[in-house]
């Protein structure tokens, strides 16, 4: 399912009434890799629903130049049809934390680039029991990367 905030907001809260751990995690998710697949699939056994966040096209440009290389609708069905993800849910700021404060996950889950201390929403999560974790990246990658080898074909 493909939501806007408030929705996504009130998946959750359904999902934790009927005792349901929610877990979040959120990406551009341009374009997908094996790395991408591990994330979801961690995030999805860390509880038992799992809500992506995407950042909206705009969002990407503004924290990486000359992308995203495929747009937000793109991203999303692409993400949406995964079967680890039960929602994805696009945001249009910088970071998630709008989000984040709407969905309450009971688990913030980002990839191992990120330091637990760096991660937009954490103090938020723990402030109310939630907990945080990382997923170790495999090994060589990576969006970037794959973009840099195709222009060097």
């Amino acid at each position: 399912m493909i939501f806007n905030i408030a929705a996504a907001a009130e998946f959750s809260r359904r999902a934790r009434a009927n005792g349901k751990k929610v877990v979040f995690t959120n990406g551009c998710f341009d374009i997908i890799h094996s790395g991408h697949i591990k994330l979801l699939r961690e995030a999805k056994a860390m509880g038992d629903i799992l809500i992506v966040g995407i950042n909206a096209s705009s969002s990407v440009s503004a924290i990486k130049p000359g992308r995203p290389i495929n747009g937000f609708t793109d991203r999303a069905l692409v993400i949406n049809a995964l079967k680890s993800v039960d929602a994805v849910c696009g945001f249009k700021e910088k970071t998630p934390l709008k989000l984040i404060r709407k969905i309450r996950p009971d688990v913030l889950v980002k990839g191992g680039d990120w330091k637990a201390s760096t991660i937009v929403g954490a103090p938020f999560v723990k402030s109310y029991g939630g907990i945080v974790k990382i997923v170790k990246l495999k090994k060589n990658r990576s969006t970037t990367a794959l973009i840099n080898k195709i222009i060097k074909l």
